[in-house]
């Protein structure tokens, strides 16, 4: 007689709930082509920027598309500080150049999950549920939560960078 097999000690049990989880989640929100092509250009473009560079996005309550929430490209993190919104959360893309400590330069390119403490639960689980898709649609290579656009200012030391 064979031993009896826990579906929790099958790997392929595992696979197939974060599939699930995925699938569903690809659902629930949406990336338009053209949006999706905007992050693949970002992406591509900011590889060997020699400035910071950011992007922000949205969810769209109503259609549960995310995209750009403008045609901005922020080269300055204190300019996209004064632009972020006090009482709803946003996604932001960025690429950051510099110098880390052993001298070596690099361009780290990240998500940072803007999640004011201010913003009504419905957006916060709206944003959260996101945050995976939008991490694995960007190929971004970290995500860092801020809580308030004066967390912009210390992004070098979060980012692991020489002060």
């Amino acid at each position: 007689m064979l031993p009896q097999s826990n579906a929790a000690d099958d790997p392929r049990s595992v696979v197939q709930l974060r599939h699930t989880s995925m699938a569903s989640e690809s659902r629930l929100y949406t990336f338009s082509t053209e949006t999706e092509e905007k992050l693949r250009k970002f992406r591509l473009g900011t590889s060997r920027a020699n400035s910071p560079q950011a992007v922000v996005y949205q969810i769209d309550k109503h259609t549960l598309e995310i995209a750009q929430a403008d045609d901005t490209i922020y080269s300055n993190v204190q300019e996209l500080g004064d632009e972020l919104p006090d009482h709803s959360p946003r996604f932001i893309l960025l690429s950051y150049p510099l110098t880390l400590p052993s001298g070596r330069l690099s361009v780290p390119y990240v998500l940072l999950y803007y999640l004011p403490v201010t913003c009504n639960a419905e957006v916060r689980m709206l944003y959260a549920g996101a945050k995976e898709l939008m991490r694995n649609t960007a190929e971004v290579g970290k995500v860092i939560e801020i809580a308030e656009a004066e967390d912009l200012e210390t992004i070098e030391e979060k980012l692991g960078g020489a002060a």
